[in-house]
């Protein structure tokens, strides 16, 4: 098995973000196009808002995490703890709101 070479970690990280972000996106237009006019609440389309606006940022953190990466040398912090931890409290808001739609 062979190793990567160096400078392809910003290279994965960006792929990983922009994949992560494209996910909630998909999320964003299936809560739009499934079953448009059946429990037409104003829930899903805030819901629809909120997975775009979280796709965004999600696309924007990976973009500086690739930039922070491919920094020679590279710097004494480079964790991504707070961004990892801002998604995921997002991901678990956009579920929540995405449930109370399909009950409400």
């Amino acid at each position: 098995m062979t190793q990567p070479g160096p400078g392809t970690q910003a290279e994965r990280t960006a792929l990983a973000w922009t994949r992560t972000s494209l996910g909630v996106l998909v999320n964003s237009v299936l809560l739009i196009i499934r079953q448009p006019h059946y429990n037409d609440t104003p829930l899903r389309p805030f819901a629809a808002g909120l997975a775009a606006i979280i796709a965004v940022v999600i696309y924007l953190i990976g973009r500086r995490r690739e930039r922070v990466l491919a920094q020679r040398p590279l710097p004494k912090r480079v964790t991504a703890r707070a961004d990892v931890q801002l998604v995921g409290i997002a991901v678990l808001v956009l579920i929540t709101v995405t449930a109370a739609g399909l009950f409400v």
